[in-house]
């Protein structure tokens, strides 16, 4: 994952396809992804050195804010080490005591946070989903000590920008069968059907 990263979220598919555009041939950046997210947004993650990178990020910036549908930017010179990794990782079991899990109404705005939290605070971050199937929505799971995952809920609300933290829940002394049901992701529609030892499992009907 290249060092610098900076992330843009446009509410204009088809502005947002023109801002990569100028950003490629403003900067020689690395375009590590874009697309389409729910509901018709368009997302741009590009990285690099710190210089090309934020060269990018304010072409990008420029492209939305004159387009009047740049939704929220971020553009990190030096992220957390975990946030680059889970950007690119699958989702992972939970480690720690604790859970928590952060619901942002931006994508821009949960890189903020978690760049924020990770550094301030000992935390494992085991999932990151930028708002596709989400509604636009953007959610973490991070999991650590009750204090810490604690100081981080509260540190979110601090540090959004302009993305609102729309949900947060502590899980102290997660249930073990959630914590693995969390180790392989949160959608609903890859999850499944998971049995309670000594419990009733539904099985499928056929035909």
């Amino acid at each position: 994952m290249s060092k610098s990263l900076a992330l843009l979220e446009y509410g204009s598919i088809a502005v947002g396809v023109l801002a990569v555009d100028r950003m490629l041939k403003k900067s020689p950046v690395a375009l590590l992804r874009c697309g389409t997210i729910h509901p018709g947004r368009y997302l741009a993650l590009v990285g690099g050195s710190v210089g090309a990178t934020e060269e990018a990020h304010a072409e990008g910036t420029a492209a939305g804010t004159d387009s009047g549908v740049l939704l929220d930017e971020v553009c990190l010179a030096d992220p957390h080490p975990s946030l680059a990794l889970a950007l690119v990782s699958d989702p992972a079991e939970p480690p720690g005591e604790t859970v928590g899990v952060l619901e942002i109404s931006t994508s821009a705005a949960l890189l903020r946070i978690l760049d924020h939290v990770l550094k301030a605070v000992p935390l494992a971050l085991t999932e990151l989903r930028l708002g596709d199937e989400l509604g636009g929505k953007a959610v973490a799971v991070i999991s650590g000590e009750l204090h810490d995952v604690q100081e981080a809920i509260t540190r979110s609300s601090a540090c959004g920008g302009a993305g609102e933290v729309l949900g947060a829940s502590i899980l102290s002394n997660v249930d073990p069968l959630l914590r693995q049901v969390l180790g392989e992701g949160s959608k609903f529609a890859g999850c499944r059907n998971w049995a309670l030892e000594g419990g009733e499992r539904s099985e499928p009907v056929e035909g």
